[in-house]
């Protein structure tokens, strides 16, 4: 039986993935070879379930299923939910969640500007990356937010990072705000199920 889906990503869903990065006991250094990392992949999950739910409101936009004003509100929906304050999880978790959700909030502003349609073309990817890195350097973070939203809504719209630009990044701001658009790109490559979705769900599918 299907029932129309009333929200593309709820409270319940992210508090179920806070319950996992608690479980999974995280820790930045772990002496065990055999499960280094294994706790870390949880991040990874979280950022592409959460990337899905974007790619999903914005293959029902662009199918006219909702509107484009209606798209970008639920997109703000899903950010609400990912930025609500949560109880510590562990301090390494609780810095890998606040790094995942700096991330994301490129995810996010890059899916209003791509369904907004609000980007230009014509620059090349690597010499926008080199804008923003110049406005980090200069502390002036919203420019290179607003920067780098339009690279992310080039990446959903079909186009590439360099890879010659990526490699060279240093750690900072614009590095983990590129992490997120990196992370739209491989989410679109694995998973290509959310342009499938019709705004139905089984009745006994947990969203």
């Amino acid at each position: 039986m299907k029932a129309v889906k009333e929200e593309f990503y709820s409270k319940k869903r992210w508090q179920n993935w806070l319950n996992k990065v608690k479980e999974s006991k995280f820790t930045l250094s772990e002496p065990d070879e055999k499960n280094a990392g294994s706790s870390g992949a949880v991040f990874v999950y979280v950022m592409d379930d959460v990337i899905l739910a974007c790619l999903k409101v914005i293959a029902r936009c662009e199918r006219k299923v909702i509107p484009r004003e209606e798209a970008i509100s639920e997109i703000d929906k899903i950010r609400e939910i990912v930025s609500e304050a949560n109880e510590s999880l562990g301090e390494d978790a609780d810095l890998m969640l606040e790094s995942l959700r700096t991330s994301l909030a490129a995810v996010f502003v890059s899916c209003q500007r791509y369904i907004a349609g609000d980007y230009s073309k014509d620059e090349p990817i690597g010499d926008i990356i080199k804008k923003a890195l110049e406005a980090e350097g200069q502390d002036k973070m919203e420019n290179a937010f607003d920067i780098l939203s339009q690279i992310g809504a080039r990446v959903i719209g079909g186009e590439t990072l360099p890879e010659a630009s990526m490699a060279d990044l240093p750690y900072g701001i614009v590095a983990e705000l590129l992490d997120g658009i990196e992370a739209i790109s491989a989410a679109m490559i694995g998973d290509t199920s959310y342009k499938e979705d019709d705004g139905t769900v089984d009745a006994d599918e947990e969203i």
